[in-house]
């Protein structure tokens, strides 16, 4: 984990945010690979969520939303972890994870194992952040940034359903940020203060709910796999209901297996009617669904995937991140790192050389190949050091393919099928190194059949 984080502020993925004055606790700051990194993560998921599909539309929600939302759904009384603290080191823990939390002034021990630790009776702590909206701070102007995204999605259930006219089954997606105050944030940008989600309601008859369970359960499984982390190492966890929230029918939780342990990347839950039900108790507005085939009304049911977007991040890096030995073209041994994303979600997708950047002509040509590519996908243009340098770096950002101008391009093949050819160029690939020959106007074809 440490050589992962150190690659990720080394190559410009992630940043402590406010480092130079220290840093914040919780919070991350993208840099140009990782805001790239996390966008096509995001747009990968979009995709396959609304533009694939038939049965899901989009929204995008307020981060702020009126305080009565936070009363009806439960989250103003109960969204609470419990706290303790230490009379020694004055820390602050979560009283469910002290057993594997390292104690601050000695950390081979756990909090609350040393005899100068004198923990606190837990008490529950509200992890939602408040603020006020309006220029007077008083409790009637009192809002909070949203803990999920998820609400927004149940209180514009009846707009969404009258404008986009679809009938049951039918998802509402929603892509944002949400914000939960931590007591410990860790493990990098696993747990943090400020945060992305990804999240589905799935608005489904009553009666349907767990079969529509097992079939996301198969769907979120196949797009994991379709980014680059195999199922293998996602642990499907059968949430017994000792664990589960006192309204769900069924959840399955998807655990990845992290450096640091195996922790959840994504929930899926049967929530069955409680929050619809709750908001329109609370607002008295209809929230029900009247089914033109059997003449019935009802509150639909749901079934939510919710996913981390930075923790689906980090997944990807834990997943991509390689070391191995390799042979120089001199013949010298030595260690090629390398992040081996998925070609869909690599932040960038080839990089382009001329093999030279004293000959003009070799120059010219690379840059008319990267004019060529560019509107296509993310290139990166680099003519400094060697080509085997070259070819490290963007292998170290996980850029799955190379193109290299060398003098064939201009001057044509010597020998071989492609003998006398010109304007064709070395197609490197990054997992198996293996170069190919391709002509200049077969490039775009290729690469986008291969990013996509």
């Amino acid at each position: 984990m440490d050589k992962i984080i150190a690659l990720c502020k080394r190559r410009g993925f992630v940043f402590q945010s406010s480092e130079i004055y220290g840093g914040l606790n919780g919070a991350w700051d993208y840099g140009p690979l990782g805001s790239q990194l996390k966008k096509n993560i995001k747009d990968h998921w979009w995709r396959a969520m609304t533009q694939l599909r038939d049965d899901i539309v989009g929204l995008d929600g307020a981060i702020l939303m009126n305080r009565a939302v936070w009363r009806a759904s439960g989250h103003e009384e109960t969204f609470n972890d419990p706290l303790v603290d230490c009379k020694t080191c004055k820390g602050r823990f979560r009283a469910d994870q002290v057993a594997a939390t390292p104690c601050p002034q000695k950390p081979s021990q756990c909090v609350g194992a040393g005899p100068d630790c004198q923990l606190t009776e837990p008490r529950s702590f509200n992890l939602m952040f408040k603020t006020h909206a309006g220029a007077v701070e008083s409790e009637d102007n009192l809002v909070y940034l949203r803990p999920e995204t998820a609400q927004a999605i149940f209180v514009q259930f009846r707009n969404v359903l009258d404008t986009a006219r679809k009938k049951l089954p039918f998802g509402i997606a929603q892509i944002g940020k949400a914000f939960r105050n931590e007591i410990n944030p860790r493990n990098f940008t696993f747990r943090s203060r400020e945060f992305e989600q990804m999240e589905v309601e799935f608005f489904v008859k009553p009666g349907t709910g767990r079969e529509w369970l097992e079939r996301w359960l198969e769907d979120r499984l196949a797009w994991y796999e379709s980014i680059g982390i195999p199922r293998k190492k996602i642990h499907v966890l059968d949430v017994p209901e000792s664990d589960r929230a006192f309204y769900s029918k069924g959840t399955y939780d998807l655990e990845y297996e992290f450096p640091f342990g195996v922790q959840e990347l994504e929930g899926i839950a049967y929530r069955t009617d409680y929050d619809l039900s709750r908001h329109q108790e609370a607002s008295g507005k209809p929230l029900d669904y009247f089914d033109e085939e059997t003449k019935e009304k009802f509150v639909p049911h749901v079934v939510e995937p919710s996913a981390g977007v930075d923790r689906t991040c980090l997944a990807v890096l834990c997943e991509a991140f390689a070391e191995e030995e390799v042979v120089d073209e001199k013949g010298n041994k030595e260690v090629r790192t390398v992040l081996r994303f998925a070609p869909c979600i690599a932040p960038i997708k080839v990089g382009v050389f001329p093999l030279l950047k004293n000959k003009p002509e070799l120059v010219a040509k690379a840059r008319e190949v990267e004019r060529l590519l560019r509107p296509h996908m993310a290139v990166f243009y680099d003519e400094s050091g060697a080509i085997g340098r070259r070819y490290r770096r963007q292998d170290e950002v996980g850029t799955p393919f190379g193109v290299t101008i060398d003098f064939e391009t201009v001057e044509g093949i010597k020998e071989g099928p492609m003998a006398g050819r010109t304007d064709t160029v070395t197609l490197r690939h990054r997992d198996s190194m293996v170069q190919e020959r391709v002509a200049i106007n077969e490039l775009v074809p290729k690469l986008v059949a291969a990013i996509r």
